[in-house]
């Protein structure tokens, strides 16, 4: 199923669990998160966006996402996605944090900022969503339909 989805789809977001062990076990040698990666940009998509989820379990530790983001930004970087091209956006999904709304949770959390053609910043799931940079298509060729 992951990989129906990613062949044809513009942008990635990776789901990363900030909980104690979850994190370390994901990025591990054989970890999903880790293999996810790979596999989105193998297949052609080139923008990527990270959410560190279950932050609550953390009790909003700056700390752990510091450390989440730069594990996860060297391992992103030899895949070959530019870290400074990728909102990271710590999240609750349980509790609505930093999904739509930005959370009071984490007073410390000055947004993202992704560093493309059109510089873009926010602090939401929904705003880094909304920073997606559309492809380009070729509309005066005829239409393609892909059939499964």
């Amino acid at each position: 199923n992951m990989i129906t989805g990613t062949s044809q789809a513009d942008c990635a977001i990776l789901i990363i669990a900030a909980g104690t062990g979850e994190f370390e076990a994901g990025i591990s040698k054989d970890g999903q998160t880790r293999e996810h990666a790979l596999l989105a940009y193998t297949l052609g998509v080139k923008q990527l966006i990270v959410a560190i989820n279950k932050m609550d379990t953390t009790k909003w530790s700056e700390d752990r996402y510091q450390e989440i983001i730069k594990e996860t930004s060297n391992f992103i970087k030899k895949v070959g996605y530019n870290p400074k091209h990728v909102p990271f956006v710590p999240i609750s999904g349980f509790n609505g944090d930093n999904m739509i709304e930005a959370s009071p949770n984490c007073p410390w959390y000055k947004g993202w900022e992704k560093e493309t053609k059109a510089k873009a910043t926010g602090k939401t799931l929904l705003e880094a969503i909304d920073a997606i940079d559309p492809p380009s298509r070729p509309t005066d060729k005829p239409l393609r339909l892909p059939l499964q």
